[in-house]
C-alpha cells in the first residue's frame, strides 16, 4: 500500500487528473445530493461510451506521432450508410451492421494511411480532407435527414441491459450492454502497447520516426496499421451510437473532436508524441464527462462548460510539457 501512495505516484499526471476528479465530484455532490445516486453514476457511463473509444483510437494515433480530426466523419458515415443499406435491402442481421459499419471506417483508415503514411500529408491536414469528404458525402447523400425507422435487430440490441439495479424511488436503473465494449477495448489495447511489439513500434515511430527507420521499424506499415485499425474501431463506434440512440443521424457526432483530443491530452498522452497511457485516457474521458455532463448540478450555465473544457485542456497540456521536459533535463543515471 505504501508503494501506490508514494511521492512518485502521486506526482504522475494520472494521479492529478484522480485528485481533480475526486474533488469535482466532491463539490458536484455537496451543492447537489443527488450526484452520488445510481441514476447519474449510470447516466454518466453511458453518455461516455462512444467518446472513450474514440479517445482510445485517438490516444493510439497520437503516441505515434499523429492526430486524426476525421473520425466523427467517418462514424457518421459509416453508421448512417449501414443502416440505409440495411433498410435498402431489408437486411436484418445486427452481425452485419457491426461488420459492415466497421468495414467502412477501415476503408476510410486505409486513405487516411495513404495520404499521412504513402504520401507524406501532415496528419492534420489529410484528417481535415477526409473528415470534409466523409461528411460531405454523408449530408449529400441523407439531405440532412436522420432514419428513425432502424431495423428491428438493431433496435432490439438497444433494450438489451447487462444487469440493472434498483434505485433510491423504487424503479429500476439499468446499465447498457454496451458497457463491455469499451472495457474491453481498454485491456485490449493496453496489451497491444505493452506486451506486442506492435506497441514498441507505435512508440517508436512517436518518440522520432527517423530513428525508428534507421532502426529498422517500417514507418509506413506502422502508420497504415494504425490508421486502418482505428478507422475500423471508428466504424464499430458509428453503428454502436445508432443503437444507442436508436436512429441513424448524418452528423450527431460531429464536433466531439476537442472533446476527445483534450480526453486524450489531459490522461498525459503527449501531443508531440512517443508517450501515453490507457489508463490516462481512462480518466481524461471521465474528467471530460464529469465536467460536460454534471456541471449544471453546480449551477454552471451550458455555454460555460465549453470554457470549463477550454481552461482544462490548457491546464492540463502545460502540465504535461511541463513533467516531459523535467524528465528530460533530468540527469541520466
Amino acid at each position: 500500500m505504501k508503494g501506490i501512495f508514494s511521492k512518485k505516484n502521486l506526482t504522475t499526471n494520472e494521479m492529478f487528473v484522480v485528485y481533480i476528479i475526486l474533488i469535482l465530484s466532491l463539490l458536484i455532490g455537496l451543492v447537489n445530493p443527488a450526484f452520488f445516486t445510481i441514476d447519474t453514476v449510470f447516466g454518466t457511463a453511458r453518455s461516455i461510451l462512444i467518446t472513450m473509444i474514440f479517445a482510445l483510437c485517438e490516444m493510439v494515433i497520437i503516441i505515434s506521432g499523429g492526430i486524426d480530426v476525421s473520425f466523427p466523419a467517418i462514424a457518421c458515415f459509416s453508421l448512417y450508410f449501414t443502416i440505409s443499406i440495411m433498410n435498402i435491402y431489408h437486411i436484418n442481421s445486427i452481425v452485419f451492421a457491426f461488420v459492415l459499419s466497421g468495414l467502412l471506417g477501415f476503408a476510410w483508415g486505409v486513405i487516411n494511411g495513404l495520404l499521412i503514411g504513402k504520401f507524406k500529408i501532415p496528419a492534420l491536414i489529410a484528417t481535415l480532407g477526409t473528415s470534409s469528404l466523409a461528411n460531405g458525402t454523408t449530408l449529400a447523400y441523407s439531405g440532412g435527414r436522420d432514419i428513425s425507422n432502424i431495423p428491428s435487430a438493431v433496435d432490439a440490441l438497444s433494450h438489451k441491459f447487462l444487469f440493472s439495479i434498483q434505485n433510491a424511488t423504487g424503479g429500476k436503473s439499468t446499465m447498457t450492454i454496451f458497457i463491455i465494449l469499451p472495457i474491453l477495448l481498454c485491456f485490449f489495447i493496453h496489451w497491444i502497447l505493452k506486451y506486442t511489439m506492435l506497441g514498441r513500434k507505435i512508440y517508436a515511430v512517436g518518440g522520432d520516426s527517423n530513428a525508428a527507420r534507421i532502426a529498422g521499424i517500417n514507418v509506413i506499415k506502422t502508420q497504415f496499421i494504425i490508421y486502418m485499425f482505428t478507422g475500423f474501431l471508428t466504424g464499430i463506434a458509428g453503428i454502436s451510437n445508432a443503437i444507442l440512440m436508436r436512429n441513424a443521424h448524418p452528423s450527431n457526432l460531429m464536433g466531439a473532436e476537442m472533446m476527445v483530443i483534450a480526453a486524450v491530452v489531459i490522461g498525459g498522452t503527449r501531443i508531440t508524441g512517443g508517450h501515453g497511457t490507457v489508463i490516462g485516457t481512462v480518466l481524461g474521458v471521465l474528467l471530460i464527462g464529469l465536467v460536460s455532463n454534471n456541471l449544471i448540478m453546480l449551477g454552471i450555465p451550458n455555454y460555460w462548460q465549453t470554457f470549463a473544457v477550454g481552461l482544462i485542456i490548457v491546464i492540463g497540456t502545460s502540465i504535461t510539457s511541463l513533467r516531459a521536459k523535467k524528465i528530460a533535463l533530468s540527469p541520466k543515471i
